[in-house]
């Protein structure tokens, strides 16, 4: 059911948040500029500012009632700019009221509980992504990278806003911290994390709860993520201290950690090699044999989703271990297509699209930040002669596959009907 809420318990109307409906492609035009709909563009002007008007009104409401005493209408506000965030390009709104959005998130992380410090984590980071790299974001993530840092080494904080905070802390600083030896830094906050899932010095293995897994893994992820900025040094630096001890991670009886460890390996890998194409690893033997055997694993004790999962991965990370591969995989987006070629690109994109979600094509068609982390140039502009063009060939191609399947569904009738026959 959709969520609403009366805004501040006055008189005004309920407010939807918004949907994936309000970005589809016939409704979004492939600029960075506030006005975004091609459709409405093509009804006249007049439409259009009225369209755009309720749209600010929306988000100013959503801005409004992050400081609701009701909690629930809180976490209705906060997922609703998180849902407008990762499906439109808010920059110049967004610019204005930057201090505002960022005094909300400080509030509801600092006062609110669980669901609602995940939700201000994630608002966090789309408040950063809508921003790009500037002073702006970095303004921002001043403010709240202390914040971050308390929840997350706070053994008393919610779980929840641990987890978020982990996730949250990593792509900020990816985005918008200024001086590489506070990245530095943020790595080792990560580390205190995910090392506590390391086996011990005696052999034995940490008894955690899967919610302190879950929270150890987002910490793996976001220091992987770091590691694509770090310099040759740092990188040889993090080789030596952790790449002896990753491997055992991949004993875990979380499915999630198992993965995250063997992409973070796979990475560690990848980038070694960037800096030694002679790089050797010591105990490289024994890590594919265990990497071989995660490929291929059997184990009735474990759900078959997960099994499949794990498989699908670990034949990518094997790979990218043995021979130095990596199976690339094609994005495309409007007019245009990105290759994703690397490990560092896969996890790069993997952390943006955790937050832009089914958005993410339109942030690539779109945000000039992201365009620029993905090196894709400016945004392409696309008039209406060419969306309609656009609108075409998918019909075409619809008409076609319905065809197709049509004469298909025939011969496979025809085919039963003979062996029926034949019986």
């Amino acid at each position: 059911m959709p969520w609403s809420f009366n805004i501040l318990g006055r008189q005004h109307g309920a407010v939807q948040p918004f949907s994936d409906e309000d970005a589809s492609i016939e409704t979004l035009s492939h600029c960075s500029s506030f006005s975004d709909s091609t459709s409405m563009a093509e009804e006249g002007g007049e439409a259009e500012d009225t369209a755009q008007e309720d749209f600010q009104y929306k988000l100013k409401v959503y801005i409004d009632c992050t400081v609701d005493k009701s909690a629930k209408t809180r976490q209705g506000a906060l997922d609703g700019l998180k849902t407008a965030m990762a499906t439109k390009i808010l920059y110049e709104f967004l610019l204005e009221r930057r201090m505002t959005v960022t005094d909300s998130i400080e509030r509801c992380l600092k006062k609110g509980k669980g669901e609602e410090q995940r939700a201000a984590a994630s608002l966090a980071c789309l408040l950063c992504i809508q921003l790009g790299s500037g002073i702006e974001s970095e303004e921002v993530f001043k403010t709240l990278k202390p914040i971050f840092k308390t929840i997350l080494s706070d053994g008393t904080a919610s779980i929840q806003a641990r987890q978020a905070c982990a996730t949250g802390l990593g792509l900020c600083t990816l985005v918008a911290e200024d001086d590489i030896l506070d990245v530095y830094a943020t790595m080792e906050c990560f580390e205190s994390l995910f090392t506590c899932s390391y086996v011990r010095k005696d052999g034995s293995r940490p008894s955690l709860s899967p919610q302190a897994t879950q929270l150890h893994t987002n910490a793996l992820l976001s220091w992987a993520l770091l590691l694509t900025i770090c310099s040759a040094s740092h990188i040889t630096t993090i080789i030596h201290k952790h790449l002896a001890k990753l491997p055992r991670l991949l004993e875990s009886e979380d499915v999630n950690m198992r993965i995250a460890a063997g992409e973070t390996i796979a990475l560690l890998f990848e980038l070694a090699r960037d800096v030694n194409p002679e790089f050797d690893c010591e105990d490289w033997e024994p890590l594919c044999s265990k990497l071989n055997a995660l490929a291929t694993d059997c184990n009735k004790h474990r759900a078959k989703t997960d099994k499949r999962k794990q498989r699908s991965v670990f034949r990518d990370v094997l790979k990218a271990v043995e021979e130095g591969d990596f199976q690339t995989e094609t994005i495309r987006f409007g007019t245009e297509r990105m290759v994703i070629d690397s490990w560092v690109r896969k996890r790069t994109y993997d952390a943006f699209r955790e937050f832009v979600g089914s958005g993410m094509n339109y942030h690539l068609q779109a945000n000039e930040f992201i365009r620029d982390v993905f090196g894709l140039g400016p945004p392409v502009l696309i008039d209406s002669a060419a969306l309609k063009a656009m609108k075409s060939s998918r019909l075409e191609r619809h008409l076609y596959n319905a065809a197709a399947f049509k004469a298909r569904t025939k011969a496979r009738n025809k085919f039963r009907d003979k062996r029926v026959d034949s019986l």
